[in-house]
């Protein structure tokens, strides 16, 4: 767990590179020597920005490839600029944004030899998924489930977000779970 401390500088940095980037069209840059803690361990990272409730754009990395503190400054930065569902963010839009992060554990495989046993596996409200069939590939965090509760629709649906039918089913399919921390 991240400490309130360690949440609120987060929260900021997430808002600071937003604001670099509508000025100078690149994510900031976090200087690793000013880092320290939590802040400089690798972790992969969500951010999530909506405006007035609504989704506005959401990037992020499911494997730990930079430390905290610049995991989230890039993504806000995607999130706010290259989210290809979106127009880039403007300057009149900052104000009203809210930011949310989320902190990723490392994602576990699943085995299961059947949709119903993958189904049984499933923790609602508490598993992110990945899944993956050849090249094809999804991900749903864990906030999805408060407007997906129901396991067979969250399932469904991941699998259209991953380009299958919301029936395929295959015995080459892969799931792996993870959980998050998100504020």
């Amino acid at each position: 767990m991240l400490d309130v401390t360690v949440r609120r500088h987060l929260k900021a940095l997430a808002l600071d590179s937003i604001s670099h980037g509508l000025h100078h069209g690149s994510p900031m840059v976090v200087a690793p020597e000013l880092l320290s803690g939590p802040l400089n361990e690798k972790r992969a990272t969500f951010v999530t920005l909506r405006a007035q409730g609504d989704l506005r754009g959401c990037i992020g990395h499911l494997e730990a490839c930079r430390s905290l503190a610049q995991s989230v400054a890039n993504n806000a930065f995607a999130a706010a600029f290259r989210d290809p569902r979106f127009n880039p963010l403007t300057s009149a839009e900052l104000a009203a944004l809210e930011i949310a992060i989320s902190v990723l554990s490392p994602a576990e495989p699943l085995e299961f030899q059947t949709e119903a046993e993958l189904l049984a596996k499933l923790r609602p409200g508490t598993d992110g998924l990945v899944l993956a069939e050849g090249h094809r590939s999804g991900t749903f965090l864990p906030s999805v489930w408060n407007s997906v509760p129901v396991p067979e629709d969250f399932l469904s649906q991941l699998k259209r977000k991953a380009g299958l039918a919301s029936d395929y089913w295959s015995s080459t399919l892969t799931v792996s779970r993870y959980t998050t921390e998100s504020w």
